[in-house]
This record gives structure tokens, C-alpha cells and sequence, in this order.
């Protein structure tokens, strides 16, 4: 199990369409993209971060590359950051 983690910097105002981001994504993701397990928005005030659950870390790192993340998560998300993104891959140990 691996688990990427994307941390998002959204100012409160811009948190109700970061979520429709999220929500419109997650099926496709559960679906489409290659060891999905889970993926879940965790919300802070200081921030928001999507964990995204994979069998394994080459596939999250695979996911980084592909056209769902790199053109539409992305494309969807850039005009509502404050801060570039922090992406951290977790292995479970």
C-alpha cells in the first residue's frame, strides 16, 4: 500500500469550489487510474489535502504523470491555489 499526499493551500472562499474539483475527479479516479484504492479530502484551516490511496508507490508516481491529473485535476485547481502545492509519496511500512 502507498499513499499519495497533496497538500493545498485555498483560501476559505475558494474552499466550496476546490471541493466541486475534488468531487468531480474522484470516481474517475477510482475508476480509470491504474492501483486506485481510495481517495479522501481532508480539511484544515490552515489547508486541504487529498490522501489517494495506491497498491503500489510506482503507480502514484504514475498517476503524477498522467492526462487526469497533469490537464484536468490540475487545469481545475491552479486558479483557486494560494501556493504552489506540496506532493508527498508515502510507501507503508
Amino acid at each position: 500500500m502507498a499513499y499519495l499526499e497533496i497538500t493545498l493551500k485555498v483560501a476559505k472562499e475558494n474552499r466550496v469550489a476546490a471541493a466541486g474539483v475534488y468531487q468531480e475527479y474522484k470516481q474517475p479516479f477510482l475508476d480509470t487510474v491504474p492501483g486506485s484504492e481510495s481517495k479522501e479530502l481532508l480539511v484544515r484551516d490552515e489547508d486541504v489535502q487529498v490522501l489517494h490511496g495506491f497498491t503500489t508507490v510506482g503507480e502514484a508516481h504514475a498517476y503524477l504523470g498522467s492526462s487526469l491529473f497533469k490537464q484536468e485535476v490540475v487545469g481545475g485547481l491552479a486558479p483557486l491555489l494560494a501556493a504552489d502545492p506540496e506532493v508527498r509519496i508515502y510507501d507503508v511500512a
